[in-house]
């Protein structure tokens, strides 16, 4: 286990869940940190706190690690935002060739807010569950958006930290398999009913793989990950 503590971008949904659990797995003590910016699945910062109970509950020794939840308003972001995300719109392709859920400058405001918290709580990793393999072609999730920021962050601190990106080259399915290596099939149910990915904010149905109205983006990176996970799983000879 690695000294020291991480603030974990939490928002909710499946990657950030896994990656909360990666830290827990690997440093003596893990915060969280949430953002409500306006939105339109607001319902991720709801089913944020079921989860962080169930680590509580069904992991004792990520429990005892896991220190507080900080949430932040972030709201003017979906104030200057025009997006899916943020406004009851039809999910499209913008003319320059990104879905218009992306919300401009979201990650890298997350990430800036985080590292001012993370200075002030003494933490020096920040992970985050951006992914530049099996993702929707936002900007700010790739890898070299996120070194330049560490750099930028660490030069306007003066400080040493480190944005740890677990899944930066981890498809769906296997961030599934990585949930279940780490906390077993207890985990991957925790992922299921108590994390949201969905970007219409839908809880009404229930999936094998979670809860959604299963045709937005994300739930369909969601459930092919799950299914693609599943095949391989079932595949692999019994010992």
């Amino acid at each position: 286990m690695t000294e020291g503590g991480a603030l974990v971008l939490f928002s909710g949904g499946q990657d950030s869940a896994t990656c909360l659990a990666w830290a827990l797995d690997r440093y003596e003590r893990v915060e969280t940190i949430g953002f409500d910016y306006g939105q339109r699945h607001k319902v991720e910062l709801e089913v944020r706190r079921r989860f962080r109970d169930r680590v509580f509950d069904q992991f004792p020794k990520w429990g005892s690690r896991l220190g507080p939840d900080h949430l932040l308003d972030l709201r003017v972001l979906g104030d200057i935002s025009d997006t899916a995300l943020t406004a009851e719109a039809e999910i499209a392709f913008s003319a320059t060739g990104l879905p218009n859920t992306f919300v401009p400058g979201r990650n890298l405001l997350f990430l800036t807010f985080g590292a001012a918290l993370a200075y002030r709580r003494g933490l020096k990793r920040l992970v985050t569950g951006v992914c530049e393999t099996d993702y929707s072609g936002y900007p700010d999730c790739r890898d070299d958006t996120i070194k330049a920021l560490q750099v930028a962050v660490n030069l306007g601190t003066e400080s040493r930290f480190v944005i740890e990106t677990p899944l930066m080259w981890t498809d769906k399915a296997a961030t599934w398999s990585m949930a279940q290596g780490l906390g077993g099939a207890f985990l991957v149910e925790a992922i299921i009913e108590d994390t949201h990915s969905c970007y219409l904010g839908q809880r009404e149905r229930r999936h094998e793989w979670g809860y959604g109205c299963g045709q937005c983006p994300a739930c369909e990176l969601r459930r092919d990950g799950f299914d693609r996970w599943r095949r391989d799983r079932d595949r692999m000879p019994v010992e």
